[in-house]
């Protein structure tokens, strides 16, 4: 059996538990060494082999799984994050199904969370945005043309922005080609909760202007959005004393 395995954005704790308990009984972990904190490996048991998937090519990886098959061994494919978003999964389940190779999931926690938690952030806050959107730019993996950056950017909604912290002088141009003003708030977070994380709060324009300051050049969320400044939103109705809800009646005035 294999478990696809979300890590979290970095914090040895931020692991579900379903994620942790299939760690501690796994036999063999194919883990993505550029990305997973290795400190979650000490989850793992003494006697757990253990290979780092950045060595590998898909066909490589597969040839452990099939090994581990072969010897009636767990294996936990430990993904970054959240496998749904930029894990490259879809692909290692079809050539699983076509060996008829069996396979669960287990949903972790995604980098933009982790920087919502590191700056405790709303991204949905009444009056300001009802929307996230999680995309990317382009790179070596092309993004469908009408998912841009300006597409995007002419909702005006809350973005969280991946795998482009290489490309902010673009990207700042390009949401403000979108429509998003100039001075539109915006954060850099590297290493989301890991121990050596850095936050920085700037704007559209100084994106780029932050990053080099600070050498960030990778491994790097970017939030887009007035929910940012946290003010000017509206306060939620559901806490609303006039207002009910299936487990509380509005309380007159």
């Amino acid at each position: 059996m294999v478990y696809f395995v979300g890590a979290g954005c970095g914090a040895k704790d931020l692991i579900t538990v379903r994620g942790m308990k299939l760690l501690q009984k796994a036999d063999v972990v194919i883990y993505a060494g550029s990305l997973v904190n290795p400190e979650l490996l000490e989850y793992a048991k003494a006697d757990c082999k253990i290979y780092d998937s950045s060595l590998f090519t898909l066909d490589e990886i597969l040839e452990k799984i099939k090994e581990a098959e072969k010897n009636g061994k767990t294996t936990v494919r430990l993904h970054t994050g959240e496998p749904s978003l930029y894990g490259a999964v879809r692909e290692q389940m079809d050539e699983l199904d076509s060996l008829g190779i069996k396979y669960e999931s287990c949903p972790g926690v995604s980098a933009c969370f982790g920087a919502a938690s590191s700056l405790d952030l709303e991204y949905t806050l009444p009056g300001i945005s009802q929307t996230l959107i999680i995309t990317r730019m382009e790179g070596k993996t092309k993004v469908p043309e009408k998912e841009r950056i300006e597409s995007l950017a002419a909702h005006q909604a809350s973005m969280a922005i991946y795998l482009s912290a290489g490309m902010l002088e673009e990207l700042s141009r390009r949401l403000m080609e979108g429509g998003y003003d100039k001075d539109t708030p915006a954060a850099i977070v590297y290493k989301a909760t890991w121990p050596e994380e850095k936050k920085f709060i700037c704007t559209i324009e100084t994106l780029n202007e932050t990053a080099l300051k600070n050498g960030i050049k990778k491994t790097a969320v970017i939030l887009i959005g007035d929910a940012i400044s946290k003010s000017g939103y509206e306060r939620s109705r559901l806490y609303a004393a006039d207002f009910s809800t299936e487990f509380r009646s509005a309380k007159p005035e």
